[in-house]
């Protein structure tokens, strides 16, 4: 590999590219660093201090995630000091604030949690005096619970600089510290869009949606990937099902860097599939009989169809036929309809609407 570096950790030496964070490589390799503030589409963050690295010829511990690799480098992820000193961070985090698991929409589904079943962590050693903050939920489909918000800063790196709506940040001071939408709004006050960004960046419970709470723990969903049928962008969807009943919606991760979206979906695609679930969503083609639609066959709607397009074509010549087309299809229906209006009815009277 041309222009490559070495870098050893724990006592594995591996090649790989410049400009890659320690953290990069041990997870290219399967090697276990935990991490809260650090996200892959947020960047180098360097505040939870929860993936502490041991490097050979530097002193103290360093941030993985926010360290170069360098040639030469020897990495250690797992000694006894950084373990202790991961227990501490976990337990600070988990004595201050309202992190029940059993209770929390994200069991199964949080990387605090994870921590502490790595650790070995079942409570925390010490606990502080703590206030609870009512829950946020003035918005139309997000709930915001600062009790469970470890500050990790996640959510305003992926609204500042991600989706650039610049809704979020850390307001007040010292303990009393918080995140807050705009000058310290409710949320449903506040100029946010609903895109969902923050909720699908958080490590944790406070930030959830409203369409997925009381539907079950994570582990009971299945994740079915999908692109979007909204617009003509084609971004890329994880949606989780139950029942075969849509719960709710984020941005794929998996080889994000080369989805069309990067990983991000607007309000549409992250809220608008409830549709999928209504009992009076149409599942059969409709025929208009003695004034009354009624169920019929595929084979039936489209005899009829031909036999009507055929009828207006002879009596008003093809110019009186038009075609309507749908961004919810894909670009080869939407291509094979134009060929049908051009190429078999022979009128251009062919439109689409990108705005669904």
């Amino acid at each position: 590999m041309e222009n490559s570096i070495k870098i050893t950790i724990d006592g594995q030496v591996f090649e790989t590219s410049p400009g890659k964070t320690v953290l990069d490589v041990a997870r290219e390799n399967n090697i276990y660093i935990p991490t809260l503030c650090y996200h892959p589409r947020t960047g180098k963050a360097g505040k939870c201090r929860a993936c502490l690295v041991e490097v050979e010829g530097l002193r103290g511990l360093k941030e993985s995630c926010a360290l170069d690799a360098r040639d030469g480098m020897v990495v250690k992820t797992n000694t006894e000091q950084i373990i202790q000193v991961r227990k501490m961070i976990v337990e600070l985090y988990l004595s201050n604030g309202e992190h029940n698991c059993i209770a929390c929409e994200q069991n199964g589904h949080c990387e605090l949690q994870d921590m502490a079943y790595h650790l070995g962590i079942e409570r925390p050693s010490f606990l502080m005096d703590y206030q609870h903050v009512p829950l946020d939920e003035s918005s139309a489909g997000i709930i915001r619970d600062n009790n469970k918000c470890i500050e990790c800063g996640r959510c305003i790196t992926a609204c500042n600089n991600n989706v650039m709506h610049e809704v979020l940040d850390f307001g007040w001071r010292s303990g009393h510290t918080k995140v807050i939408c705009d000058n310290d709004l409710p949320m449903g006050q506040s100029s946010c869009v609903q895109c969902g960004e923050c909720v699908q960046v958080c490590p944790v419970g406070a930030l959830t949606f409203k369409n997925a709470k009381g539907k079950g723990p994570f582990w009971e969903l299945e994740k079915k990937k999908t692109i979007c049928t909204y617009c003509g962008v084609g971004c890329s969807i994880d949606m989780y099902v139950k029942d075969d009943k849509w719960v709710y919606s984020m941005g794929t991760e998996d080889n994000w860097e080369n989805q069309t979206n990067k990983g991000m979906l607007c309000v549409k695609g992250r809220f608008g599939f409830d549709f999928l679930n209504r009992e009076d969503r149409l599942n059969t083609p409709l025929i208009r009989k003695n004034g009354k639609l009624e169920p019929a066959t595929w084979d039936e709607a489209l005899d009829l169809v031909a036999t009507k397009l055929n009828e207006t074509k002879a009596k008003y010549g093809p110019g009186a036929i038009g075609f309507f087309s749908s961004a919810r299809t894909t670009n080869e229906e939407n291509y094979a309809l134009m060929r049908l209006a051009r190429g078999v009815v022979f009128t251009n009277n062919i439109d689409h609407c990108a705005r669904l």
